[in-house]
């Protein structure tokens, strides 16, 4: 089994994360991507807007501001109902919400029983700002959350497009939460990044059970069609208690982490919840009738989706790390090597078919070492083929190519690796 340990020491060793401003300590619940975990975010996020937008006549995009006018957040709810329950431990004062038992009986384990806690209280989530330069500031906050930027603008969205119900608007951006136990590195943070679909219809239920269900299937398929095992992942029923205050019902898409089933996806029912409070209606041009749609939201985490990726990805056989992520999701998706450092022609040519390929592939160059350390350094990142330009290149234009994960080699000739290439990237995925 994958250790959280290895993945964390990976992240930092090739660049995918760092702790936020580790110089100084870091600081609880906040994550810097790297030059190569900033390009696999880009991808997922590129990928899900080509799947949710790109490839769908009923879907718009939008991207709202973070901070909004702080009647937004009480009108939705948030400021009463975005809350968590928190105990807090009377001896050291450490504080751990009152729904993590595991936590809590590992706090006193530490202690040897010598814990007393607080009842728990309520504690709010939403992340307080202030603006302006003269006092009285005004106080609102950071969103908790990028659902309410499509609904305060669903009259604009009417106004300015033809769409009609049903009909969707994504929305991919940065959200904050007060987390009071940040932890399992990524996977709880305090600032972290969301693709959500907010999908309008008629408010019937047949017709919303049917398409919670298409939405649930699609989103499911999306993930193993980029790599995910089936066998990690599954579907969890929210029970009444434990929805959200807009949820009529819904379903999280949980991934089989090294720390146990885990959320990254959520499936909502929002009902009419959040159009209603907002007082925003639709009206059907062809029948005249006005009504408030209700919503389904596929709402998920691009952070978990990363980290999740990252862990399904991590093969070890001996002294050979391997990610094993999707082409189209590798930071790299070619590096490109001379054979010999040491040999100007060599260094020259390959540097040819590198400028040449990195036109249309994000491409990797590396000339250290002996060509076995690149071949694992590569692996090691994800990057699924690796073109070594040798002596043979310099008489008949040919270049060998290797796969990540089976290490065979072909011979390409020069003029057909980027066709190559392509042709691997679509024919690659799995069968759903």
């Amino acid at each position: 089994m994958v250790k959280m340990a290895d993945i964390v020491a990976l992240a930092k060793r090739r660049g995918f994360i760092f702790p936020g401003s580790e110089i100084y300590g870091g600081i609880k619940g906040f994550w810097d991507y790297g030059p190569l975990g900033v390009e696999l975010k880009n991808n997922i996020k590129r990928e899900w807007w080509k799947s949710m937008v790109y490839e769908r006549d009923d879907v718009v995009g939008i991207d709202a501001a973070i901070i909004m006018n702080p009647k937004v957040w009480e009108v939705s709810g948030h400021t009463e109902a975005f809350t968590d329950p928190l105990v807090e431990c009377k001896v050291c004062h450490k504080r751990i919400r009152a729904d993590h038992e595991q936590e809590i009986k590992k706090h006193e384990k530490s202690h040897k029983g010598k814990v007393k806690w607080t009842d728990p209280r309520t504690f709010n989530l939403l992340t307080e700002v202030y603006l302006g330069t003269t006092e009285p500031k005004q106080k609102t906050y950071l969103r908790g959350e990028v659902t309410q930027g499509v609904f305060v603008n669903f009259k604009n969205i009417l106004d300015s497009t033809r769409m009609k119900i049903p009909f969707g608007v994504a929305q991919i951006g940065k959200a904050f939460r007060n987390e009071i136990t940040p932890g399992n590195f990524t996977y709880r943070s305090r600032e972290f990044e969301q693709m959500e679909l907010e999908y309008f219809i008629q408010p019937e239920d047949k017709e919303a059970e049917k398409i919670f269900n298409y939405w649930k299937k699609q989103r499911m398929d999306w993930y193993i069609s980029y790599g995910m095992r089936k066998e990690k992942l599954r579907f969890r029923k929210h029970e009444s208690d434990e929805r959200a205050h807009y949820a009529k019902f819904a379903e999280d898409i949980e991934y089989k982490a090294p720390f146990g089933w885990s959320e990254f996806e959520g499936i909502h029912h929002r009902g009419d919840w959040d159009l209603g409070r907002h007082k925003l209606k639709y009206k059907d041009d062809e029948t005249g009738k006005e009504y408030t749609p209700w919503v389904i939201e596929t709402s998920g985490g691009v952070d978990r989706t990363a980290l999740f990726f990252l862990i399904d990805a991590y093969h070890k056989d001996k002294d050979r790390v391997v990610l094993r992520l999707h082409p189209k999701l590798a930071p790299y998706k070619v590096a490109v090597f001379p054979l010999l450092a040491n040999k100007p022609k060599l260094v020259e040519k390959a540097r040819k078919v590198f400028g040449k390929l990195r036109l249309s592939f994000h491409s990797a160059w590396d000339e250290r070492g002996n060509i076995g350390k690149r071949y694992y350094a590569q692996d090691e990142i994800g990057t699924p083929w690796c073109v070594t330009v040798d002596f043979d290149t310099l008489k008949d234009d040919t270049v060998t190519i290797r796969d990540r994960d089976s290490t065979k080699q072909q011979r390409v000739s020069i003029g057909k690796i980027e066709k190559w290439i392509k042709d691997k990237i679509n024919k690659h995925g799995k069968k759903i």
